[in-house]
């Protein structure tokens, strides 16, 4: 043991405080990543290095996310106790990192008393090694249990791999097997297409068949129709030729043969005269035959325009004809029609007529069975009366057979009369708040006999009851849905028939409700024109309304299947479908109405969900998530929805919602079309359930200066966006180091990438209420699922625009950077730096209560710049140049004031640059390195945007202000997006 303890450095002792620090700070961040503060922290108290305070500090700061960074501020803090806090440190990490310790001290670890230094008694170092040792020996047997464990499950899981591997070469023969069924079904369903497309074949001759068969007969109809009018006109012209005939065929008498034979010498006697003309004559007949000759020639000129008019009119007559078969065509077309219309009608007269019948027979039956109930009613009052006097007869009976030995007494029982109850009788229900106006009716109607009901039994007192339409809503919202009694079907009805049945009107958007005393008639027998009601209440007050918004409880069994929404946040979520038949609709749910909110019960634990301002996709989950019995709040909106159908029809709208976010992650463009997008970029949502996918939101990247949309795709929803950013968490923590200097470069590049950004609330998001109890959908190949304890990263933040006036105050980081550049950037016309104020105690209390110091100057002191001193100077209409720290940005944005916020990114090479001026202000470049080092991270933390410059953008001082003041120009232009205070 002597030999292997020999150090083969020098004596830590006999080093220094200086010494010994810069050891550790060489090897600080092996310390940083290699040591657990939570097991180091226990030695350090009993050295007394540390104290408590410390100690919670470390182990509970919300500033100190992760153990590097707790580390870390363990050595800052050992630093502060010198010398002894370096030596305790180097011995902790000699007892419970000894690999560590050789590695930074160069010396092998011993538990020899004289090593240690002496800052814990020796007696305290023994029982502290002790239990150190302790330790040790328990957690090397759980590492061997655990060991064993691991060796069972593997063992385990070695047999669960063959078992897999069995069941893998049935699963690979059960697939040929049904490849082959398949292929066999396939050849099946192809034959059977074959057979359906020779049936629709048949089917089309079988109908062009008889189309033509139709043609034909109209065709032969319309040949008979001409056969018969040849007919007609062969019959005329038949008895023309014989009548022509006879005629002809008549005997001539003897007198007109003498005649004529007389004439025919006349005529020949002339024709002699005529051709012994004498010389005169013949020397006017040229004349005579010229004139003759000219006439004739005029006549034949008429007789050819005789001839062609005749022929114009002979076509006009065709035409005409012609026309008139068409019209008869036409004629017959339309009384077989008529024919055929008439036979419907009589048809659907017959069926009108069963109707009515089998309504009549309805109407008779119901009134037979509402008769009947009426007596049994009835009935049920004479029994009640028949009870009442057998316990009356049966008290008197008990009583005489007490006083049987008490004559006197007997006596007097006999003669003192027992008061006469009032008989049971069924009474008409009145509204309790027209009681004193309706008590008349009511001691008379304590008498009434029972009535049967009529169709119009619950609109008997519509007219007496008319002013008591109105209910006061002050006194229905304090009713609970506990005083109805659900029916299967969704209905509610009262438990008995001697309570109120209300009657729900709908005039238009008007909600109103009127009571009307049942006279116990049944709940069924309203009008038929009247509305069904969907609430019968047990009590006074029917239906539970609070302003215009109506409670319907039913059935909620596969509760999106029953009804389909539409619209989102901006315009409301609606009903836009109800499936008939469904216990929606049974209820009376009807399109147009406004969930407001919905109440349903989920194991044993009510639940109520608004969903008065949510998304629609939050909406279709939270009617997902009901299972059986569901309370849903309506309100009438119609025209609103009316006006949310118009938009989508043209196009104006996607859906309802309407809502900006800032991106946390930088998510390439996917396969399915999605939109790539950058850290920090501002999307203005406009449907967050587009169609044809569950895992996407319809958004557009917003213009920087104007609310634009410059591109519009599909963007991953918060819950694929979620997982898509553990998995850049995990790769940019878990990446194969090939060499560190490639594995700096890529974790360098990674960090640009992801805003780690959380929650406060475990499980809920601030977006939309389903993240935690939403099952895991993989949406790509090979993503990891969501741990439970990652459910507070959020890939999106909501965020609101604002339009600041543009002389707006400006903020330099990191701030030693920010001091150097302050006083220059204020000499700048319009711009001015922010000067502090001497506050009083009082004043600097008051004001500290009511957060309006942004930072303090000094300790103890009452001077500190407030918002009074940032406002003085806006009010000039310039920049205030703020000389502070991160820590004033929240304060400022309470205040409605929105700083710009610069950061100079910083290297090497950019300190180098500055050192001139560094060493004016006494400051070095290890300084600003570390600084820029520290205030990078808080950035992200920051709920509004800000601007980085690159390190290689600029050359000198000079160029820097260059680029600082282009900078200002385009910041002061663009749109604040503010995020809510999620810290």
């Amino acid at each position: 043991m002597a030999g292997e303890s020999v150090p083969e450095g020098p004596d830590l002792k006999e080093k220094g405080e200086e010494e010994l620090w810069e050891l550790i700070n060489d090897n600080r961040h092996r310390i940083s990543l290699g040591v657990r503060p939570c097991i180091v922290i226990p030695y350090l108290r009993q050295a007394r290095v540390l104290t408590e305070m410390d100690e919670d500090e470390i182990l509970s700061s919300h500033n100190l996310t992760n153990r590097s960074m707790r580390t870390s501020h363990m050595m800052d803090l050992l630093r502060t106790q010198g010398r002894n806090g370096a030596v305790a440190l180097l011995e902790s990490l000699m007892i419970h990192y000894p690999t560590l310790y050789t590695q930074v001290t160069g010396r092998k670890p011993s538990s020899e008393p004289s090593r240690f230094s002496g800052l814990i008694k020796y007696s305290e170092l023994t029982e502290y090694l002790i239990r150190a040792v302790t330790a040790m020996q328990n957690e090397l047997q759980e590492a061997r249990s655990e060991s064993g464990k691991m060796n069972t499950r593997c063992a385990s899981l070695e047999s669960e791999i063959q078992l897999v591997m069995e069941r893998e070469e049935n699963s690979r023969r059960l697939q040929a097997e049904y490849e082959r069924l398949q292929r066999h079904v396939s050849t099946l369903q192809r034959e059977v297409t074959n057979l359906k497309d020779e049936k629709c074949d048949l089917y089309m001759r079988y109908t062009a068949a008889i189309e033509e068969k139709s043609t034909m007969n109209m065709r032969l109809h319309d040949l008979n129709l001409q056969t018969y009018q040849l007919q007609t006109e062969l019959q005329k012209a038949q008895a023309d030729s014989d009548f022509q005939k006879r005629r002809s065929l008549r005997c001539v008498p003897l007198a007109e043969a003498s005649q004529l034979q007389e004439e025919v010498r006349t005529l020949r006697f002339q024709l002699i005269k005529i051709e012994k003309l004498n010389p005169v004559q013949q020397a006017i007949l040229p004349h005579d035959v010229a004139e003759v000759i000219d006439c004739q020639a005029e006549l034949v000129e008429k007789l050819s325009c005789s001839r062609e008019e005749n022929e114009k009119l002979h076509k006009e007559n065709q035409d005409l004809l012609d026309q008139s078969e068409g019209l008869t065509v036409q004629v017959h077309q339309l009384t077989l029609d008529c024919n055929m219309h008439q036979q419907k009608s009589t048809v659907i007269q017959n069926q009108m007529r069963e109707l009515q019948t089998e309504r009549d027979q309805a109407f008779l039956s119901r009134n037979e069975a509402q008769i009947q109930i009426a007596s049994i009613l009835a009935e049920k009052d004479t029994l009640r009366s028949q009870i009442m006097e057998l316990k009356k007869a049966f008290s008197l009976h008990d009583k005489d057979r007490q006083s049987s030995d008490v004559r006197g007494i007997a006596c007097k029982c006999d003669h003192s009369p027992i008061p006469n109850r009032r008989k049971l009788c069924r009474m008409d229900a009145v509204n309790p708040s027209s009681r004193n106006r309706f008590s008349s009716e009511c001691d008379d109607s304590m008498a009434s006999r029972v009535e049967p009901p009529s169709p119009q039994s619950l609109r008997i007192r519509k007219g007496a009851l008319h002013e008591e339409n109105s209910l006061d809503t002050e006194e229905t919202d304090d009713l609970s849905l506990d005083d109805f009694v659900i029916l299967p079907n969704g209905l509610m009805q009262i438990p008995n028939t001697d309570q109120q049945v209300p009657e729900v009107l709908n005039e238009g958007k008007e909600t109103s409700t009127q009571f009307v005393p049942g006279r116990t008639k049944s709940i069924y027998s309203l009008d038929k024109n009247s509305v069904p009601p969907f609430l019968v209440r047990s009590r006074p007050k029917a239906i539970r309304i609070s302003g215009r918004v109506v409670t319907i409880s039913f059935k909620g069994d596969a509760l999106p299947n029953q009804i389909v929404v539409a619209g989102g946040n901006k315009t409301g979520v609606f009903v836009h479908q109800v499936t008939e038949g469904s216990a929606a609709h049974s209820a009376g749910v009807s399109h147009g109405a406004q969930i407001v909110e919905v109440k349903y019960q989920q194991n044993q634990k009510a639940i109520r969900v608004v969903l008065e301002d949510s998304t629609l996709e939050e909406a279709m989950w939270a009617l997902g998530q009901v299972t059986d019995l569901c309370h849903l709040s309506l309100r009438p909106r119609q025209d609103d929805y009316e006006a949310l159908l118009q938009q989508l029809q043209n196009d104006k709208l996607s859906s309802g919602d309407s809502f900006y976010v800032r991106v946390n992650v930088t998510i390439p463009a996917g396969p399915k079309g999605t939109m790539a997008v950058s850290c920090n970029d501002i999307l203005h949502v406009t449907n967050t359930r587009p169609a044809n996918t569950d895992d996407s939101w319809y958004a557009s990247k917003v213009d920087a200066y104007k609310l634009l949309a410059h591109q519009s795709r599909l963007v991953p929803n918060y819950y694929r966006a979620q997982r898509l950013l553990i998995r850049a968490i995990e790769e940019m923590n878990f990446q194969t180091r090939k060499s560190e200097k490639e594995g700096h470069v890529v974790a360098q590049n990674t960090r640009k990438a992801v805003r780690i950004v959380s929650t406060c609330q475990q499980g809920r998001n601030p977006l939309w209420v389903s993240v935690e109890n939403e099952k895991s959908k993989s949406t790509e190949s090979g993503e990891t699922s969501a741990p439970r304890s990652c459910m507070t990263l959020m890939p999106y933040t909501l965020v609101t625009p604002h339009f600041p006036p543009i002389c707006r105050p400006v903020l330099l980081l990191p701030s030693i950077l920010g001091r150097i550049l302050d006083k220059k950037v204020a000499s700048w016309q319009g711009f001015e730096l922010c000067e502090p104020e001497v506050l009083s105690p009082s004043d600097h209390s008051v004001r500290l209560q009511k957060s309006q110091v942004l930072e303090e100057c000094g300790q103890g002191s009452n001077c500190c710049y407030t918002l009074q001193s940032v406002e003085k100077v806006m009010k000039k209409g310039i920049h205030c140049v703020l000389p502070l720290g991160l820590d004033c940005v929240r304060r400022l944005h309470r205040a409605e004031i929105f700083p710009i916020i610069i950061f100079f990114c910083q290297s090497a090479s950019s300190a180098r640059k500055l050192r001139s001026k560094l060493h004016r202000h006494s400051l070095s470049e290890e300084q600003l390195l570390v600084c820029s080092k520290s205030e990078e991270p808080l950035l992200d933390k920051l709920p509004c945007l800000y601007h980085k410059v690159a390190p290689d953008s600029w050359c000198d001082h000079n160029s820097l202000l260059t680029e600082l003041r282009s900078v200002l120009s385009v910041e002061r232009r663009k749109i604040v997006w503010v995020e809510p205070d999620l810290w």
